[in-house]
């Protein structure tokens, strides 16, 4: 089972589901299975196996930008659409070996939410009503690096630009 843990507020571990494992439930519920069942079967409370269930129409609407693994609450499709996007901006430069900071990445998830939003308005969409700003905070930041996995191939500040050449002759210069 998928799942990630967070601390809440009263600092109490929480375990969050993967959109997998939901709809895996949510499969399972269709298919007859009992929600008492299902809450032994995933080791979880009744009420969290009714929630999901409850939720299952958004749920299933959902369509989480591919590499997410977890996804807590059920997001509005243009923080979705951003996030995908701003998956293969980052593909793309990795592909041509460009270095990739916090910043950069901060400032094209806001330029592409902004860029989503106005079209959604201009096509005559009504977004939902908490879409109205996002910002690109270290918290978004790290969320975003838990979710989509890549933390690994980040190369930020003075190490993404740093000359392997002129470090290893450096190296030789010091041993001598």
């Amino acid at each position: 089972m998928d799942t990630a843990t967070s601390t809440n507020i009263t600092g109490r571990r929480k375990k969050m589901i993967s959109m997998a494992t939901k709809l895996e439930i949510i499969n399972k519920y269709e298919g007859g299975a009992r929600i008492i069942s299902i809450a032994k079967e995933y080791g979880r409370n009744q009420s969290t196996i009714a929630t999901i269930i409850k939720n299952k129409q958004s749920i299933k609407a959902n369509k989480a930008s591919k590499g997410m693994t977890i996804l807590a609450i059920n997001r509005c499709s243009i923080h979705n659409e951003m996030e995908r996007l701003l998956l293969l901006w980052i593909k793309e430069k990795e592909i041509r070996g460009d270095s990739i900071t916090q910043s950069a990445i901060s400032h094209k998830a806001t330029a592409l939410f902004d860029d989503l939003l106005k079209t959604q308005r201009d096509s005559g969409g009504t977004p939902h009503q908490t879409v109205s700003e996002f910002k690109a905070s270290n918290g978004w930041f790290e969320r975003f690096k838990r979710r989509t996995g890549i933390h690994s191939v980040m190369r930020l500040g003075e190490a993404a630009s740093s000359d392997k050449k002129e470090a290893d002759n450096f190296l030789k210069k010091f041993e001598e």
